[in-house]
């Protein structure tokens, strides 16, 4: 069986209450009254949650690297936006990277954090177009920029017009 969530006693045929999670010592009023009242707040706060979502607008999809494209029509330019993500390559990542540098070779673990890099900044620079009222992004352009010698810390600096698309 469980352990009463009050007083952490173990729950058994005799003293269980009818709650089921508290011992017979411990189904009080008051605790019952507690545990009710958290479960109310806990279904508003998933329906306030919900609501919300409902009137936001999902971060959209459309990010191109040029400016224009085929079937898309542009009704408004609203600002350039930028997203930049710093990331630090850990001292094992170092350690093979400069083998690798030696040796020769792909280096996956410096692949998979400049992957990870860009993902978070493409994400970064859709929620900075989302805030200004865009629904897309054009003239997407990333850059690298080492920020210590060796390469152990990493910037990548996204860029990109926020506009209107009419859907």
């Amino acid at each position: 069986m469980a352990n009463c969530r009050e007083c952490m006693r173990r729950l058994y045929e005799g003293n269980a209450s009818p709650n089921e999670h508290l011992c017979v010592n411990c189904y009080t009023p008051e605790i019952i009254s507690a545990y009710e009242q958290k479960a109310k707040e806990k279904t508003e706060r998933d329906q306030l949650v919900a609501e919300q979502r409902k009137l936001r607008p999902p971060v959209q999809e459309i990010m191109l690297t040029t400016e224009t494209a085929p079937n898309l029509n542009i009704t408004k330019r609203i600002e350039i936006v930028t997203a930049e993500v710093a990331y630090g390559m850990n001292i094992f990542k170092d350690l093979f990277a400069s083998v690798r540098d030696v040796v020769g070779g792909r280096s996956e673990a410096v692949q998979a954090t400049m992957r990870d890099a860009r993902r978070t900044a493409l994400y970064e620079l859709k929620k900075e177009a989302h805030a200004v009222g865009a629904n897309a992004v054009v003239g997407v352009d990333l850059d690298y920029v080492e920020l210590s010698s060796g390469g152990s810390m990493v910037m990548l600096v996204a860029t990109g017009t926020a506009v209107i698309v009419e859907e």
